[in-house]
């Protein structure tokens, strides 16, 4: 790999900036002042520095984000905030995308990478990666209820729905709304809520707690993000054999 791409693709600074970083003599590969930017290294054997501070390769990145309700699951959009709106300018890449989406109005774990095997991987209805949700949901909803669910429900449309789990968390009386927790194995349009609507009732906040192994961590407010832990990561990997 070139040099002036490598310092580039670590986010060093822009391609001019990084050539004349080089030319002013601030570049250095394994102890030796770098003279060109087309100069050869290879990630993981050469050992690359800025200013004798040592610039470390990585290929990809892969992050968890809360995303909060009224943002979209979108890399750009010319007028709505999006989930890449939300990285602040250190961590954000050009080539980072979510994995799957959430609807504009649920909040909840998304997977954001720049991994593309891995996302596909994950998206593959061949792999079933279950997703569960929380939603609260207008009046009382009873176990015998959602009990049906898990048969696979046939939508209002005549969309079959695979055998999903659900289970009643909480009925709030004075409030009038059931808070019910929903695993699903594929993401039809819409799902959870159109899942509510065939008895008869209404999802008014939905929430994703678990993307597979993912889970919501604890603490992490919504609009927040971090890095994934190599646990998590692995965790991910062997839900697909990635």
């Amino acid at each position: 790999m070139r040099i002036d791409k490598y310092l580039h693709a670590m986010r060093i600074g822009t391609r001019t900036q990084v050539r004349r970083l080089i030319k002013d003599g601030h570049v250095t590969a394994n102890g030796e002042p770098v003279l060109s930017g087309k100069q050869q290294v290879t990630p993981g054997n050469d050992e690359v520095a800025l200013d004798d501070e040592p610039v470390r390769y990585q290929e990809y990145f892969y992050y968890v984000l809360n995303k909060p309700v009224g943002v979209i699951t979108a890399t750009t959009d010319a007028s709505a905030k999006t989930v890449m709106d939300l990285f602040n300018t250190t961590d954000f890449r050009d080539d980072l995308f979510p994995v799957g989406r959430l609807d504009k109005d649920t909040e909840g774990v998304l997977l954001i990478t720049n991994d593309g095997a891995l996302a596909h991987a994950l998206l593959a209805p061949a792999h079933h990666v279950t997703k569960i949700y929380e939603a609260e949901v207008t009046g009382e909803i009873t176990a015998d209820q959602v009990a049906g669910f898990n048969d696979g429900l046939i939508l209002k449309d005549g969309t079959q729905l695979q055998p999903a789990e659900a289970e009643i968390v909480a009925f709030h009386e004075i409030e009038n709304f059931t808070t019910v927790r929903i695993k699903i194995h594929e993401g039809k349009y819409h799902q959870v809520k159109r899942m509510i609507g065939t008895l008869g009732e209404r999802v008014v906040e939905l929430r994703r707690t678990a993307f597979g192994p993912l889970t919501l961590p604890v603490g992490l407010m919504a609009g927040n993000y971090r890095a994934l832990t190599e646990t998590e990561l692995a965790e991910l990997r062997k839900v697909v054999r990635v």
